[in-house]
């Protein structure tokens, strides 16, 4: 007698029943604010998940120069962030997870190649891809040639890293099949309006 046929099952929803946005992007995006500006308009519907680099960095984690002392905060930064995620998936298995960055930024991050980073957490690009139902990337405001002064204080990179770091993101994330583009604009408020309204639209799609 053969076994029942499996049901597949969305990716991102198999932890909590519902779904799971990133929002990522380079340096001074605006995805931070977007993020707690939607959470406060949805309410508790919606769970936040941390940056785990900026947890880590903001208590204390070293920032080091030398490329092996970097992959290893890397490797630090992709496991706390995926653990953030299944913790808050556990305990607010009915909330929307809405993931400040997300488990493919470490590739672009990654002194190296991005299929090493991939690897060597014992992983591929597509895996991590599918843990969230949709991606909205946020352009960095370098891309403007705006200063990142007044974002997150534990970002350092100069503008022209941060543009570098965008572009490799980017061609990361994009190929997730829900991928939506904010561009840079030079002002914020339209800007963080655009990138609201995509996440609105996306999240009205997804969760019923």
């Amino acid at each position: 007698m053969k076994s029942p046929a499996r049901k597949k099952s969305h990716p991102a929803s198999v932890t909590n029943g519902r779904c799971r946005v990133v929002l990522t992007g380079g340096p001074g995006g605006g995805k931070t604010t977007a993020a707690d500006l939607f959470r406060r308009e949805i309410g508790d519907r919606v769970v936040i998940v941390p940056e785990a680099a900026t947890l880590l960095f903001a208590g204390g984690f070293p920032r080091p120069k030398d490329p092996a002392a970097q992959r290893a905060v890397q490797r630090a930064i992709f496991h706390v962030q995926r653990s953030l995620e299944d913790l808050q998936a556990t305990v607010f298995p009915d909330r929307l997870l809405l993931c400040d960055r997300g488990t493919v930024d470490g590739g672009a991050y990654w002194p190296g190649k991005s299929a090493e980073f991939f690897s060597e957490q014992q992983t591929t690009l597509k895996h991590e891809l599918d843990r969230y139902d949709a991606v909205i990337f946020f352009e960095t405001a370098a891309a403007g040639g705006l200063s990142l002064e007044g974002g997150n204080p534990w970002r350092k990179e100069s503008l022209e890293e941060a543009v570098k770091l965008d572009q490799s993101l980017r061609k990361l994330w994009s190929q997730h099949p829900k991928f939506i583009f904010v561009p840079h604009n030079p002002s914020f408020f339209k800007k963080i309006t655009f990138g609201l309204a995509a996440l609105e639209s996306i999240v009205g799609q997804l969760v019923h």
